[in-house]
C-alpha cells in the first residue's frame, strides 16, 4: 500500500506551494473541502480539469463516491498514453 500522508502534513506542502503560513493553508483547505460537501449534498458533482471529476452515484439503498481521472492525473499513474504534457 502507498504511503498516506495526515492532513497536517499536506496542510504544510499546500502552505509551501502556496508562500503562506500553516493557518492560512488550513483554512483555505476547509473551506474548499466545505464547499465540495455541499456541492455533493445539493446531487452535482465536480470537475477539475486536468485533474478528475467526482460524483455521487445514486444506487439501490444507498450511493456511491466515484472519481473520473481527468488527462494528467491518468499520465501520473500510468492510464494514459495519449496525455502530452507534464506530470
Amino acid at each position: 500500500m502507498a504511503r498516506r500522508i495526515n492532513k497536517d502534513e499536506f496542510v504544510r506542502l499546500v502552505a509551501k506551494r502556496m508562500r503562506t503560513d500553516e493557518k492560512t493553508a488550513q483554512v483555505w483547505l476547509d473551506a474548499v473541502l466545505d464547499t465540495m460537501y455541499d456541492v455533493f449534498k445539493s446531487e452535482k458533482g465536480i470537475t477539475l480539469p486536468g485533474f478528475g471529476g467526482f460524483y455521487l452515484e445514486r444506487r439501490r439503498g444507498g450511493c456511491a463516491f466515484k472519481f473520473n481521472p481527468g488527462q494528467k492525473s491518468r499520465a501520473l499513474f500510468g492510464w494514459s498514453s495519449t496525455y502530452k504534457g507534464s506530470v
